[in-house]
């Protein structure tokens, strides 16, 4: 683990400052920055192991709420370290762990970064398939009192094993309070079965620019995304996916969204 590696200076004078980046599109109106992004138990293209790029990119987006997929707790191939807990305190966020299953002497599964406080914190299990999975959601409320719950997605692995999943997470939000955004990796294509499913309770925010996100170095397929509840209060000012290429093997995709004003 290249823990002991030097912070990039962006992190080190964003933490300094509590400054994050902003947009200078923004209008003022109430906003939630969504960060989706599959880091690959912190391994790089590189083969190094090293959360604090990982982090720094973090801060830099300004996210309010990261939904990270792959992620080791206690596990051996990662020096035994609780990732979500070591990235929380790396970039200043509130954070929650939700397993998979038993991995290497401790826990793999995904997780949940937060600016804002999160509430009703959730691991909801789904239905297994060559791995046990579950989709990790929290509510988080803006300072102005808007609400929202993030849910963290990584299905997995066949076509039919990622429907039943996809089917049974709609089925256990379908009641949520809430506005719901679904963000990760749903390992499906854009008009494929899994994706066209969702759709009908959901509303795929599509991309500025290039769109695909896998494999990170020269990306040809698109399977991470970030997804609103329809009907929601919420709109999608834009959605990209961002040029890093080397941290994971997955590029991250980055969302803001906005409240839409009440009529």
């Amino acid at each position: 683990m290249n823990e002991h590696s030097p912070i990039p200076l962006l992190l080190t004078l964003l933490l300094l400052t509590g400054c994050v980046a902003t947009d200078p599109s923004s209008d003022g109106r109430p906003s939630l920055t969504v960060l989706a992004y599959n880091i690959h138990h912190g391994e790089g293209v590189d083969k190094r192991l090293d959360l604090r790029r990982i982090a720094a990119l973090i801060v830099e987006t300004g996210a309010d709420v990261v939904a990270l997929q792959e992620i080791d707790d206690g596990c051996r191939r990662t020096d035994g370290l609780d990732q979500a807990r070591r990235l929380a305190e790396l970039t200043g966020m509130h954070h929650a762990f939700g397993p998979f299953f038993d991995y290497q002497g401790g826990r793999y599964g995904m997780a949940l970064l937060s600016r804002l406080p999160m509430e009703d914190v959730r691991n909801i299990r789904l239905p297994d398939g060559a791995e046990p999975r579950a989709a990790l959601a929290a509510t988080v409320q803006t300072a102005d009192g808007h609400r929202a719950t993030v849910c963290g997605v990584h299905l997995y692995r066949t076509p039919e094993e990622r429907m039943a999943q996809a089917v049974a997470l709609m089925e256990s939000l379908a009641e949520e309070p809430e506005a719901v955004v679904l963000a990760g990796d749903f390992n499906s294509v854009p008009g494929g079965p899994v994706m066209r499913a969702l759709e009908e309770s959901y509303e795929v925010i599509g991309k500025d620019g290039p769109a695909a996100t896998f494999p990170s170095v020269l990306p040809v397929r698109e399977i991470d995304f970030i997804l609103i509840e329809r009907g929601a209060p919420l709109t999608a000012d834009w959605c990209r996916v961002l040029d890093e290429k080397v941290a994971s093997d997955h590029r991250p995709v980055l969302a803001r969204l906005r409240w839409v004003p009440a009529r």
